[in-house]
């Protein structure tokens, strides 16, 4: 029962809170890339080719496996579909943060789990009881995480609000490759390889310069290298086997700690002033966060009444590179 509790609960949860952590360094050392004059279209290409790379491997290993379902033409489709999203989103939040600030991509990230939430009751990876509490806790959670989104950059607050649109379908497609193609890093490697040749087909359409894709041995290159390495692998698998694991609502609720986190980095790495309204808004992201942690909680202890999420089944104990197995009808 304790190792059980370690993998569903512990486990999955130091997993996020790191994620969440290394995301926000990642974007800082972006920003401060860009400020030293690194393209956010070369910088896209480049680390999912990285990435990519890395995993280079893995389809050829999952192919060798028995209990695994063969890569068809919908297992495809959805890949695709996914690099289509991931790729779109990618290029527009990186266009975003180059106009404001990785503070406020945090701040933004505040409207994932209400999408997401929505959305996973739509495509039924979600149910809710009104009368139970723990579906009222998750409701009360995610609009308290919103009300603290607060947007100052208009340009670039628009384009990161569509980047986490299309990051809420992210998470609910990869949901659904996941339930048919349970193998993290062939779906990621497949994935890095369709947003790295969409997103170097709009760098040489909005990238003329040639100088702009040659690397230099300065901050943009460490940029590059630790966000294909710690973001485009590490970062796509760990959300991905959490997906799995947890469902997209217990994902994509980690989102709003990432304003504490980037709060702090921004002060002390580029020199952003800290407002007591950042302050606050932490704080209550908090209580959200922790209320829709509580009501999730409660429902997969079965202490509550209502409606059991379709999300997160007890019987799921998938390992990180899960072994597809055909059930007995």
């Amino acid at each position: 029962m304790a190792g059980r509790s370690c993998y569903r609960d512990v486990l999955p949860f130091t997993a996020m809170v790191t994620m969440e952590s290394t995301n926000v360094g990642l974007n800082t050392l972006f920003k401060a890339a860009t400020n030293s004059g690194m393209s956010y279209h070369v910088f896209v290409v480049y680390s999912y080719s990285i990435a990519a790379l890395a995993l280079l491997p893995a389809p050829f290993i999952s192919h060798r496996s028995r209990r695994l379902p063969p890569l068809n033409f919908s297992i495809m489709s959805k890949i695709l579909l996914l690099g289509l999203i991931g790729s779109s989103s990618q290029i527009m939040g990186y266009t975003g943060i180059s106009y404001s600030s990785p503070t406020l991509a945090s701040a933004i990230s505040n409207l994932v789990p209400a999408f997401t939430f929505i959305l996973a009751i739509i495509f039924r990876l979600e149910e809710v009881a009104l009368k139970s509490r723990s579906s009222q806790a998750k409701i009360i959670g995610t609009i308290v995480s919103l009300a603290a989104s607060n947007p100052d950059w208009v340009i670039g607050g628009l384009l990161i609000t569509a980047e986490y649109i299309l990051v809420t379908l992210w998470y609910i497609v990869q949901a659904r490759i996941m339930k048919e193609y349970p193998n993290e890093l062939t779906v990621i490697f497949f994935y890095n390889v369709i947003v790295s040749i969409v997103a170097a087909i709009v760098g040489l359409i909005t990238e003329r310069d040639p100088n702009a894709w040659r690397l230099r041995p300065d901050m943009s290159l460490v940029s590059i290298l630790c966000s294909g390495l710690l973001n485009s692998l590490l970062n796509n698998s760990v959300h991905t086997w959490t997906l799995r694991v947890k469902g997209p609502v217990y994902v994509t609720m980690f989102k709003p700690l990432s304003i504490a986190i980037a709060v702090v980095m921004g002060v002390t790495f580029l020199g952003d002033t800290l407002y007591l309204g950042s302050l606050l808004g932490a704080a209550i992201i908090s209580v959200g966060f922790y209320t829709v942690l509580w009501g999730k909680a409660k429902e997969e202890s079965g202490d509550d009444s209502g409606a059991d999420s379709l999300e997160s089944p007890s019987s799921n104990k998938a390992p990180l590179l899960q072994t597809y197995k055909t059930e007995n009808v």
